[in-house]
């Protein structure tokens, strides 16, 4: 059996290594030239710990996490307004609590790919999707497009999996356009890496964030000399995707503080800027295809959930396809796979609506309010039900 998985994202890599175990022949195909360097912070909890675990990916992900001691709210000075003790909330979340850097993820679900033998999965770069098309025999997946000098070409398999995230190709080609499945949250968010030893030293082992109204600006030092920066501001004027980001934000994000105005000044050109949005669909396969991860079910990046999610829907994904020898049961299998999956999907998007309201509060009423649920976390008793919430929800 043949399969052609679209996006070398952790999605992707992760349900191509679990076809490839199970003896599938599987092509990755990534629009990018090479993996993402840019990314944002991710607590890696629920779900995804428990797949990881099961398919041997987790000792992987422990190895690159970072040991975050608290995250902490400043004012424009620089003073603490809030904090909440990451070590107390991973000992009451039941001890596996991750905090991963997202290109950290990535790599590490890349190199277990390497677990797949005998050449059975293999990733080709640069491979945009221009075209899908069904037929009883399979699918085929048409590579670049007119005047695109990166390739052309085209693969036949028995399934096509949309791993390509939000804005992905694969659903646009077969079950229409975004606007039908893309529901904006209201903000846009911003990450970039910069190299800046004295504010690595000042922020490291700890996450930091603008105690501030309709912007916030979080940022944590890593573990060489360098900075890792996550800016979310309110869409309110529908910014577009083009134009210079690096002046919008430095636009937007001004009088936070000097650490915010430093990082700005060292932004990068082109930072990775997007629209906050959830993913919400009927379905997710149609015919031989299926979609997995973001294309299908973003819960948003301000519930720090989808690399969880994205491992966990692909372990489940091999679970139901893995087995299948025959062209008969491909349906069949993608069905059980959206029965069973769907429903995990559809709480985490309800916790990602959530976490979208409170984490860039549009008044002071609701800042304060944030402020005070942080430090009730430090009452016995509270600290649990709020772990519980958080938690709780998600795994089951």
């Amino acid at each position: 059996m043949k399969a052609v998985v679209v996006g070398a994202g952790i999605a992707g890599l992760v349900t191509a290594r679990q076809l490839g175990l199970a003896g599938w022949e599987v092509a990755v195909l990534e629009k990018s030239d090479a993996p993402r360097a840019d990314g944002y912070m991710m607590d890696f909890f629920g779900p995804g710990v428990e797949a990881s675990e099961k398919i041997g990916l987790y000792p992987r992900l422990a190895q690159v996490a970072y040991r975050i001691e608290a995250a902490q709210y400043v004012d424009v000075a620089g003073r603490p307004t809030a904090s909440l003790d990451y070590q107390r909330f991973s000992r009451l979340a039941g001890g596996k609590v991750l905090s991963l850097l997202r290109p950290d993820m990535e790599r590490a679900a890349l190199a277990a790919l390497n677990d797949v033998p005998d050449g059975r999965a293999g990733i080709r770069y640069s491979a945009p999707v221009s075209r899908v098309s069904n037929d009883g025999d399979g699918v085929r997946v048409h590579i670049g497009g007119a005047g695109d000098e990166r390739g052309h070409g085209s693969l036949c398999a028995d399934v096509l999996i949309g791993a390509d995230g939000i804005h992905s190709a694969v659903r646009a080609a077969v079950f229409g356009p975004e606007d039908r499945y893309l529901r904006p949250l209201g903000m846009r968010a911003a990450a970039f890496i910069v190299t800046e030893p004295n504010l690595n030293a000042r922020f490291r082992d700890r996450f930091t964030l603008t105690d501030s109204i309709d912007r916030t600006a979080g940022f944590y030092g890593l573990r060489s000399d360098e900075v890792a920066a996550f800016m979310v501001y309110r869409d309110v004027q529908g910014f577009p995707g083009s134009g210079d980001t690096r002046e919008r934000l430095r636009r937007e994000f001004a009088g936070l503080g000097g650490a915010v105005d430093r990082l700005l000044e060292l932004c990068p050109e082109h930072p990775y800027d997007d629209v906050v949005a959830q993913v919400v669909m009927p379905g997710w396969h149609h015919g031989r295809t299926v979609l997995v991860g973001d294309a299908c079910g973003a819960v948003s990046l301000l519930a720090g959930q989808g690399g969880s999610l994205a491992i966990a829907g692909a372990a489940m994904l091999g679970d139901v396809l893995g087995p299948v020898d025959s062209a008969a049961g491909i349906g069949p299998a993608l069905a059980e796979f959206e029965r069973r999956w769907k429903p995990f999907v559809d709480v985490a998007q309800a916790s990602g609506r959530r976490a979208a309201s409170s984490f860039v509060p549009a008044s002071r009423t609701g800042r304060l309010l944030r402020r005070w649920i942080i430090r009730a976390t430090h009452l016995p008793g509270v600290d649990r039900l709020v772990a519980r919430m958080i938690v709780g929800r998600i795994a089951r």
